[in-house]
């Protein structure tokens, strides 16, 4: 029996690049779904039967963390990898502690994702080559004590996704809109985000949303 992946990415090449390096190299891994963001992946997932999601962590609409939270109460027996071009420990650190279970640099997808499949799938963890050294390293420094709040845990699930939405440029309206709420509502979402966080102006949402990857 064949190990069923979908694939999200936002950027066709990846994509499309993941696709033709597992039916060119591999008979034991077959792709049945693709997306391009978030929200579109977890459409598949209730649709296409699936062992393993590999998503970008920064893609539009909803990004990876929040889409692989979302998936893992939905279906906790799904297995997540995350594909990333960033190799810093906090970033690898957030993909983790969401629930996934291998994190995978795009300058290696091609090269190791099959081998990356195949391990998580096998109930292990996996980890790009180049990173799994200081990344050990720094998940031994958090055991001891070393962690650090991050602001966006103070935020609900939907408030993560309107901040997105807001960083990305939608207004209000449209947030409403792709949310299937009423603007009133989603504007005291807003108001929520911006009291909780303790920022002031749009601009300052923005920048934040940026610096914590849920957004780009």
């Amino acid at each position: 029996m064949s190990i069923r992946v979908i694939v999200a990415d936002d950027h066709t090449i990846i994509r499309e690049g993941i696709k033709t390096a597992i039916e060119r190299k591999a008979t034991d891994i077959v792709v049945v779904g693709m997306a391009v963001n978030g929200k579109e992946l977890l459409a598949l997932a209730e649709k296409l039967p699936a062992d393993i999601f590999i998503m970008d962590i920064s893609m539009p609409l909803l990004n990876g963390i929040e889409a692989t939270q979302r998936l893992l109460k939905r279906r906790s027996d799904a297995k997540v990898i995350i594909l990333s071009m960033h190799a810093e420990y906090s970033f690898v650190e957030r993909a983790i502690r969401s629930g996934a279970r291998g994190y995978l640099l795009k300058e290696d997808a091609i090269e190791q994702v099959m081998h990356a499949i195949r391990q998580v799938f096998a109930g292990q963890f996996y980890l790009s080559t180049k990173i799994s050294g200081f990344i050990v390293h720094g998940f031994l420094d958090t055991l001891n004590g070393m962690a650090t709040n991050i602001k966006s845990e103070r935020l609900s699930s939907r408030e993560r996704e309107i901040l997105q939405l807001i960083a990305e440029g939608h207004t209000t309206k449209d947030v409403a809109k792709i949310l299937d709420i009423t603007v009133n509502t989603a504007n005291t979402h807003k108001k929520n985000i911006m009291s909780k966080l303790n920022l002031h102006r749009q601009s300052e949402l923005i920048r934040y949303a940026i610096k914590e990857l849920i957004a780009t």
